[in-house]
């Protein structure tokens, strides 16, 4: 397994090991300990998501704003590109944000610590995301930030995406401020 580091420093991409021969291929997604102590990880995940989306699909960028939850994210099938933006008040990186494609094919995870919003985009036919959780998801605790905030400036692969009705009324970035 192999961490690699991205601009913001507390959100890693996981570079599973992945065993091939001539039956397949055999991939080790998660185990507690290692995951701890190469990323840090002080909370148990609690809870397991698995979404299907078509392509052009955007699920976010949501977060919880009592209980935030960490995510592991995988994709099992197809191609995602996924973003996370730092929401934590005082952060150094407050504000900003990393975008990285997973794939069925190149197996890399991202982890997205507590105090982030997350979304993603699913870029071919049928997108399979799986992701883990600190913490329960509590509709009542969720909020959104719009997807395409100026203020943001994240460059998302593709222009034209569909929203859930919850997606389209997300709030701007500035009003995280208020």
């Amino acid at each position: 397994m192999k961490v690699i580091d991205t601009k913001i420093a507390d959100v890693k991409m996981i570079e599973p090991s992945v065993f091939n021969d001539a039956r397949g291929y055999f991939v080790e997604t998660f185990q507690a300990d290692r995951y701890q102590r190469l990323l840090g990880i002080d909370k148990a995940f609690v809870q397991d998501n698995y979404s299907r989306s078509r392509k052009g699909v955007l699920r976010g960028l949501h977060y919880q704003k009592v209980n935030p939850q960490a995510k592991l994210v995988r994709v099992v099938k197809g191609t995602i590109f996924d973003v996370a933006v730092d929401i934590r008040k005082g952060s150094v990186t407050f504000g900003q944000w990393v975008g990285v494609e997973l794939t069925e094919t190149n197996m890399r995870q991202l982890y997205i610590p507590e105090g982030f919003a997350h979304g993603f985009v699913a870029l071919t036919e049928i997108a399979d995301v799986e992701y883990k959780c600190t913490d329960y998801y509590d509709p009542s605790n969720e909020a959104c930030i719009k997807w395409n905030d100026p203020e943001l400036g994240i460059t998302w692969p593709i222009k034209s995406v569909i929203l859930s009705d919850k997606d389209e009324k997300g709030l701007r970035f500035k009003d995280l401020l208020k």
